[in-house]
């Protein structure tokens, strides 16, 4: 068994910690947004997303791990800027990811955070 530099195993772990931070930040916003959509008794509902959803924070939080520069360039995970794959593809992949290559996160984002972030990405320029 060959062992790994204490740098690398420090880096590893590091990485494993902001990812799973992002995570769960995510997942807190996703709580937050879907209680406070929560409509009081007799109140209508709207059909408009909560305005405090903002894909660009919850991309950088959950995404930007593997999808460097904010999207713009390929990392771990392939460059999104510029994608010519459907809105629908891309809420799709993000629900349910791509068994090892991307986790799903389809339990840990409401619709409207899915389509929030759908949204920013559709703002990248190449």
């Amino acid at each position: 068994m060959r062992s790994r530099p204490a740098a690398a195993i420090l880096m590893r772990m590091s990485k494993s910690i902001v990812l799973a931070t992002g995570i769960a930040l995510s997942w807190s916003l996703g709580v937050h947004a879907q209680q406070s959509q929560a409509p009081n008794p007799g109140q209508a509902t709207s059909p408009e997303p909560p305005s405090d959803i903002d894909g660009e924070t919850m991309f950088a939080t959950s995404c930007g791990f593997c999808h460097q520069s904010g999207g713009r360039a390929p990392g771990k995970g392939p460059k999104l800027a510029g994608t010519t794959r459907s809105d629908d593809f891309i809420a799709e992949r993000i629900r349910k990811g791509k068994p090892g290559a991307m986790p799903a996160f389809g339990s840990a984002f409401s619709e409207s955070q899915v389509m929030a972030i759908v949204a920013y990405i559709r703002t990248l320029e190449d």
